[in-house]
């Protein structure tokens, strides 16, 4: 379902261009509303929660809430700058859908544009979901409200979570293993020598995808590639090197990389009590299991009579999906 919602969002764009079909709104953005419901519009403070897709006039997707199966929670606030998002937002009603279309540069005005952005314009295919209207509410009832319908979605994706999993593991014809904890994995290959413990550092390569497949992130430049992700200049694309038993990574690593020597590829299904958990972060949903295809390229044993080491900083990334 929510693939053919996506389609019809895409196609919502493909008519829209085609047909001419946008109107001049705040600060010159351009919009379309595909689906207009009615009502009063919504508000500077209220809530919302909207489904979108991310795109340039050059058809490059930059991100879909549809990817992690759950809708975007935010406050309306005033436009940041000149005919952005929020303006195009605001006059929308819950259950409308709508083209939105930001000029790119008038957004980063003196500022480099964004890796892998091409085009005039950033294009948003959005869906209002949800609206809590702030009005006269005290700040403690509206936020209660907030909270109470973030808790009915997050109960719903903690269902679904082992679903997933499972579908996960039947549409790929894998065989796993499972561990006390939860954590599915499957080795592909074998390295030799002895397995690291508590203290060593791991050297590793990782390419981080969810249950339907979309990679997210990547310390490979060939599976960035094959993915299609964007390259970031930013990213040196090499292993990236941390101790075991490091505070703030995430349990999945920690207990999956004790399993394997070096040299291994492994593929690791990760559910989100091993991750991110009922919070998830800023680019994880709630309930949200992680896939990471892993090869451990070395290890470098701690010495007990050396000095505790000082842990390297992790490489410069746009995302860093490992840590906490």
């Amino acid at each position: 379902m929510k693939r053919k919602l996506m389609f019809l969002a895409l196609a919502a764009i493909g008519l829209a261009s085609c047909n001419g079909g946008f109107k001049k709104g705040p600060g010159g953005l351009l919009y379309n509303i595909i689906v207009d419901k009615g009502g009063p519009g919504i508000k500077e403070g209220d809530f919302m929660s909207i489904n979108f897709i991310q795109k340039t006039d050059a058809d490059s997707v930059l991100g879909s809430s549809y990817e992690n199966g759950s809708p975007v929670p935010l406050i309306l606030r005033k436009p940041q700058s000149k005919g952005d998002i929020f303006a195009g937002l605001a006059m929308l009603n819950e259950g409308d859908s709508a083209v939105i279309k930001t000029d790119i540069d008038s957004l980063n005005k003196g500022q480099k544009r964004p890796p892998g952005t091409k085009g005039k314009y950033l294009i948003f295919v959005v869906k209002v979901e949800k609206v809590i209207a702030k009005g006269n509410l005290s700040q403690e009832v509206f936020m209660g409200r907030c909270n109470a319908y973030q808790h009915t979605l997050a109960e719903i994706a903690k269902k679904q979570e082992p679903i997933k999993i499972q579908k996960y593991i039947a549409d790929n014809n894998l065989k796993v293993t499972k561990t006390d904890s939860g954590l599915y994995y499957t080795i592909a290959t074998n390295g030799v020598g002895i397995k690291p413990v508590t203290g060593d550092t791991v050297v590793v390569n990782y390419t981080l995808r969810y249950t339907n497949g979309k990679a997210v992130e990547t310390s490979v430049k060939a599976d960035a590639i094959k993915y299609k992700l964007p390259i970031n200049p930013m990213n040196p694309y090499k292993p990236i090197r941390f101790a075991l038993g490091t505070k703030g990574m995430i349990q999945g690593w920690d207990q999956g990389l004790r399993l394997l020597n070096k040299g291994s590829k492994a593929l690791f299904i990760i559910p989100s009590s091993l991750a991110y958990g009922e919070q998830g972060n800023q680019q994880v949903q709630p309930f949200t299991t992680l896939v990471f295809d892993i090869e451990l390229v070395d290890i470098v044993h701690a010495d007990p009579n050396a000095p505790k080491p000082v842990v390297p900083p992790m490489p410069v990334q746009a995302q860093q999906p490992v840590r906490k």
